[in-house]
């Protein structure tokens, strides 16, 4: 018959039954829970800055190449208004060439009324390559905008070498291109474009 005080003991284990641990092992729980959760928050930030700078990139590499000075247009706006490029001097202007039927367009827009209201200090200027007036004010209704939205013309995307929507176009106060994007622009993107002003 075995001895039920024969086997391991206390001292045999190393452990000592009188302390308290569960202090000393909450913590070092959270601190292997919150370690693990970290390492992998920490690596999915980092996967995605990585992946929004590469859009970035790409996005600014595929821009259209522009002249120096961003060729005027003269433009009705949707509440019948004319919108013309070289009135609007003085004033850092983006403009974002964009069509209803766009799906990264259309989740762009909301991203650009933030930045628009975020940044009074310029014009937004939505040109839209489709529809009419009614059209588009309930297109701008529908998804939030709250910058000016005008109706484009087919000299206007040609002149702004716009292959594909969205691209947008920055401008300074001087009518100067400082960077044009194709593709979608989100909060980051947008912000880091008016760095160069």
């Amino acid at each position: 018959m075995s001895d039920p005080n024969d086997g391991d003991t206390e001292d045999d284990l190393g452990l000592d039954l009188d302390e308290d641990t569960s202090e000393q092992a909450a913590p070092a729980a959270r601190s292997s829970w919150f370690g693990r959760w970290g390492r992998g928050l920490l690596k999915g930030l980092g996967i995605a800055v990585a992946v929004l700078v590469a859009m970035t990139a790409v996005g600014f590499l595929r821009g259209p190449s522009l002249p120096e000075t961003a060729p005027d247009f003269d433009l009705p706006d949707i509440d019948g208004e004319r919108v013309v490029l070289s009135d609007l001097r003085g004033t850092p202007v983006l403009l974002n060439f964009w069509a209803t039927w766009c799906g990264p367009c259309r989740i762009e827009a909301p991203a650009l009324s933030r930045f628009a209201d975020r940044h009074d200090e310029l014009v937004v200027l939505g040109i839209a390559a489709d529809g009419n007036a009614r059209s588009l004010r309930k297109s701008g209704e529908e998804l939030g905008i709250t910058y000016r939205i005008v109706r484009g013309d087919r000299k206007v995307f040609v002149d702004y070498g716009v292959q594909s929507f969205p691209t947008t176009v920055l401008l300074d106060a001087d009518g100067q291109v400082v960077t044009s994007y194709t593709g979608m622009m989100l909060d980051p993107q947008l912000e880091l474009a008016v760095l160069g002003l």
